[in-house]
């Protein structure tokens, strides 16, 4: 039985009836990089004011951001630090990983391969071992390996993509390294999808070559597979439930000397002193910045961000998030779910509620989610029995072009999801809405992952991989580099922070940077009810849960 009620089924006919005609007509055509930056002007939740305010405090005072990211930065710490023994370590290691998920277990195996002792290694997480955005990953990881592509042509892609926002030398060290780290995971042990005897290679949004190496569409929960395996077999040891709170820093230095962790189980607090500390907490999804639904995973509350921004980190590119095009907007259950990028690469097609195609589907996610809001705020979008909206993506059109079979061969995930919910996607077309997916922005860092302050002065004992940072990704951040993104500065991560071990004493551990902070805040009034980081997010009340659902916006 079909997962979509009578009045939807109505609207699917029309989808059905202009389908053969849909097939054969020429794709939209791709649109000029003025046509893509004044569609996304108009539409895009980015350039929406009224999301937006100045920060008031900290190293960046007066930068524009989501005003939620505002209001996060301008929040007291959850630490008292009356309520911390600092005369008595619980732990004290080389090196303190602060996230288990992709750019967190990369770091750990290069540190160690890079000559530190496990047995000076400390993964802390917020929940279990690899619980993280990248256990979620489907699309895959961009990277020019193929005859055709070269890193010049995936470095002019990206930085494209991003509307020439990005920090180019960290762009070539992601093009450039990409190639090594699938060579690098294969022989770990993870299994690409291959076509032959070579590795597949997908389109993906924004991109003039494929070059998104996959694992079907549960490429994430394959990759994540091999690394835990290979931070088990190793020996390095993880403290899952311990959530960082505040970080530790030397009292003359200001340096970055460890971090407070907060055991979820008991609330007692726990101290660890390191040498390095590495934050690979991932971004900022569960917030829900503008109302929209989410793909990211259950922690994804910005808490590096915040550690990172009281110890005099700079931030970049704060202004801007990235909505996937394609989150499940239909059933309520999966709501926000991620439809990977594969799903428009292998022929599926958007089309509004009267079966137009209305955007070549595989322009930069940013055009793709903006058509798509702006066909839902024209009223050509598709509205449910709940009163959210969305347009159609017809995945019926994957058989019809590759032939009986192709769905559950490439989307197996997909398909999988979607049949728990009577709907068929190899005979039923998805009602789909952007979602928020992506921190473009983040902590500023360099080539070699040294956080930085805004005046580009390194804070020593302190780097950052994975989402948490920025730079690399600019204003808009095109499939797979993401992936690519935490595995080559993940590395890079570990590699410099064996390096630094060995020129680095054992440091003293203090909270004294959290003195200046909190007359800060308390020169501007906030109340100390306002606590950061926020750990988990909190789904009580029907207000929080109209906002989380509420997908038409109306401009």
């Amino acid at each position: 039985m079909s997962g979509y009620p009578p009045e939807m089924r109505k609207l699917i006919q029309v989808v059905e009836d202009t389908r053969k005609e849909r097939l054969k007509a020429p794709p939209p055509k791709r649109l000029t990089l003025a046509e893509r930056d004044a569609l996304v002007k108009v539409w895009h939740p980015d350039y929406k004011p009224e999301f937006k305010r100045a920060v008031r405090i900290g190293p960046c005072k007066g930068m524009v951001m989501y005003s939620v990211m505002a209001d996060l930065l301008e929040s007291w710490p959850i630490v008292k630090p009356s309520e911390v023994d600092l005369s008595h370590m619980d732990y004290d290691v080389d090196v303190l990983i602060i996230g288990s998920g992709g750019a967190g277990l990369t770091a750990a195996w290069w540190a160690v391969k890079s000559g530190v002792d496990p047995s000076n290694v400390l993964i802390v997480t917020k929940l279990r071992l690899g619980d993280s955005n990248t256990v979620k990953y489907q699309s895959g990881t961009q990277a020019a390996t193929a005859p055709d592509d070269s890193p010049i042509i995936h470095f002019l892609d990206t930085l494209a993509g991003a509307h020439f926002t990005n920090n180019p030398k960290l762009v070539r060290v992601l093009v450039e390294e990409a190639p090594f780290i699938i060579k690098w995971l294969e022989e770990l042990g993870v299994r690409w999808s291959r076509v032959g005897d070579d590795v597949e290679r997908v389109s993906g949004g924004g991109a003039s070559r494929p070059r998104l190496h996959c694992a079907g569409d549960y490429t994430g929960l394959e990759v994540m597979r091999v690394l835990k395996d290979e931070v088990r077999s190793m020996g390095i040891p993880v403290l899952e439930f311990h959530p960082a709170v505040e970080l530790l820093t030397e009292p003359e230095t200001g340096a970055v000397s460890g971090a407070v962790l907060l055991n979820l189980d008991t609330g007692e607090y726990k101290v660890v002193r390191s040498k390095v500390t590495i934050i690979a907490t991932g971004g900022c999804g569960r917030l829900h910045i503008a109302g929209f639904p989410t793909t990211n995973h259950y922690g994804a509350t910005a808490d590096g961000l915040v550690l990172a921004y009281r110890v005099g980190a700079g931030l970049v590119d704060m202004d801007t998030l990235q909505y996937h095009p394609t989150g499940v907007a239909w059933p309520e259950a999966i709501l926000g779910e991620l439809i990977p990028e594969k799903t428009r690469s292998v022929g599926a097609q958007l089309v509004n509620v009267r079966g137009q195609r209305f955007i070549y589907e595989l322009e930069p996610r940013d055009v793709v989610a903006s058509a798509e809001i702006r066909e839902c705020a024209e009223g050509r979008g598709v509205i449910t029995p709940t009163g959210t909206c969305g347009v159609w993506l017809d995945t019926p059109l994957i058989e019809m072009i590759h032939g009986p079979g192709a769905v559950k061969r490439e989307l197996p995930a997909l398909y999988r999801m979607f049949l728990r919910h009577g709907i068929d996607i190899t005979e039923e077309p998805i009602l789909t809405y952007p979602t928020l997916h992506y921190q473009n922005g983040g902590v500023m860092i360099d080539e070699w992952t040294h956080v930085l302050r805004p005046s580009g002065e390194t804070i020593k004992g302190l780097l950052a991989a994975g989402e948490v940072a920025g730079g690399i990704h600019g204003k808009n951040r095109l499939a797979g580099n993401s992936t690519a993104d935490i595995f080559v500065f993940g590395k890079r991560a570990g590699i410099i922070a064996a390096k630094l071990v060995k020129e680095l004493h054992k440091p003293r551990i203090s909270l004294n940077h959290l003195e200046h902070y909190m007359n800060e805040l308390r020169s501007i009034g906030v109340p100390e009810t306002r606590r950061a980081p926020i750990i988990l997010p909190d789904y009580r009340g029907e207000t929080v849960l109209k906002r989380i659902i509420k997908l038409t916006f109306t401009y």
